[in-house]
């Protein structure tokens, strides 16, 4: 059995978000091993801007899925919170991204690994930067820390609360 380190971005403006986010922590740790969490964040809307604002954080955690099976779990978790089909970037009551499998480099129709928008995002890198700044991001060899040295953009991220949810503690 190969376990894999992941790192995952979440997010949600619909509905309850900070419940949306916890509870789809409670239900990763299912089929994964929750190592660490971000604080929360408030971030404005990227891509469609008229909407509500968001919430987001980053985890990383072990598993023993691979990349398209964590890609199917990760759907039905977004389903089992009630997400919806929508247009792209809009809004939704939770998204889950697997940002980093490991070193892999991955690109299929379904999934590609890393995310290939994680360096333009700081609501992806903020969070990701408070529990793995020195990741490494396998294309570019920066390390997460580098690369939001190196974000420009004018995009609110906004520290909320730290680590507010209800799971065992990281080992």
């Amino acid at each position: 059995m190969n376990i894999m380190t992941t790192y995952l971005g979440l997010g949600s403006n619909l509905g309850d978000k900070r419940n949306n986010i916890i509870h789809a922590l409670s239900l990763l740790q299912e089929k994964t091993d929750i190592r660490s969490i971000s604080s929360l964040y408030e971030t404005e809307p990227w891509g469609f801007k008229k909407q509500p604002i968001f919430l987001n954080a980053a985890c990383e955690a072990r598993t023993d899925l691979d990349a398209l099976d964590l890609l199917d779990y990760l759907k039905s978790i977004e389903t089992r919170l009630g997400r919806t089909e929508s247009f792209a970037y809009g809004p939704r009551v939770l998204d889950i991204d697997i940002l980093f499998y490991g070193n892999t480099v991955f690109n299929t129709s379904k999934l590609t690994i890393p995310h290939p928008s994680v360096s333009e995002r700081k609501f992806v890198l903020v969070p990701l930067a408070e529990i793995a700044p020195n990741l490494l991001h396998p294309i570019s060899n920066k390390t997460i820390s580098e690369l939001l040295s190196e974000i420009v953009t004018e995009e609110r991220v906004e520290y909320l609360d730290p680590y507010p949810y209800m799971l065992k503690s990281p080992q």
